[in-house]
């Protein structure tokens, strides 16, 4: 299959390219830059310069390909324009590939989030079954703009577009994972002297490794039924307090709660606040059992304690 990635040089588009094109697939990578070029060629796919503002451009760069998977953002529009355009620009990029791909059956894969506002009122982990829900100002910011852009993909399947939405949780680990909610606790961690985590810590966050992450893509793109959302997940969840005390052990430094009255005032978590609070249970059943999809790499606990995110004397 000749399969366009966008967003192939950020943390999770290289395992992508690398698990498609080690499935036989032809892979071709939209590149905006040389740098960007440069890199997706050393990954061993093909390059389309291009950029995702130009929606001329990647309808064609859509229609020259057999499926599309996208993971890029324009979070370049938040300086300028805020949340609000960041939904708009990217609501109009899912509707290009519709055009593009309309009556065809081609899959286009996105990526959501886990963290879809609303789940927390569940009472019970949430399932690729449960629709992106509407959230209010707690959820400004990337969450709902992943919203926006899941129920647009969804909605795709209705004018035969095999679309598809990969819900991403809020940890993404790796060995290459160098500005993700990991490497920022653990900045905050050194900068403050001490881990912290909300009242006491029992809220549950879901993670993957970015690799397995990337298998699943690669299943969603091949076999995937239309109009889906499956859940990249390596489990239901890590109590919050469980990550904060494995980051604290490898640094030499204690874990303690920060109060929920004082959780949004100025202090430890600062921008943070709003989502270490999230408690986010999901199930990934449907997915292993549907796709056949089985996280393979190491947990969110035991890639902490190889060591990559803690170098020496850094």
């Amino acid at each position: 299959m000749r399969v366009l990635v966008t967003g192939g040089t950020g943390h999770i588009g290289p395992y992508i390219i690398r698990e498609l094109i080690a499935a036989g697939h032809e892979v071709t990578g939209l590149a905006r830059s040389d740098t960007a070029a440069a890199a997706v060629s050393a990954l061993g796919a093909k390059v389309r310069r291009g950029d995702i503002s130009d929606l001329d451009g990647l309808k064609e760069a859509a229609a020259d390909s057999d499926g599309v998977i996208h993971v890029a953002h324009r979070q370049d529009l938040l300086p300028s324009g805020g949340i609000d355009a960041v939904a708009a620009a990217e609501r109009q990029i899912m509707l290009a590939y519709g055009e593009a791909l309309a009556g065809t059956g081609k899959p286009l894969v996105a990526s959501g989030s886990i963290g879809s506002p609303g789940w927390e009122n569940l009472g019970r982990p949430a399932t690729e079954d449960d629709p992106a829900l509407p959230g209010g100002d707690k959820y400004k910011g990337t969450l709902r703009v992943r919203n926006i852009v899941e129920t647009t993909v969804v909605g795709l399947a209705e004018r035969s577009v095999r679309s598809s939405v990969v819900r991403i949780p809020p940890i993404a680990h790796s060995t290459t994972d160098n500005a993700g909610l990991l490497p920022l606790l653990i900045g905050l961690a050194k900068e403050k002297g001490v881990i912290g985590y909300p009242g006491d810590g029992a809220n549950l966050w879901p993670a993957v490794h970015s690799r397995d992450l990337a298998s699943l893509f690669r299943l969603a793109l091949e076999k995937c039924p239309a109009g889906k959302s499956w859940h990249g997940i390596e489990g239901e969840g890590i109590r919050f307090r469980e990550i904060a005390e494995a980051i604290g052990s490898r640094l030499g430094l204690p874990a303690v709660s920060i109060p929920a009255d004082v959780l949004m005032l100025p202090g430890y978590f600062g921008f943070l606040a709003n989502l270490v609070t999230l408690d986010l249970p999901a199930s990934n059943l449907i997915t292993r059992q549907t796709l056949g999809w089985e996280p393979a790499q190491p947990s969110l606990l035991a890639d902490l304690d190889n060591g990559h995110y803690f170098p020496a004397g850094r």
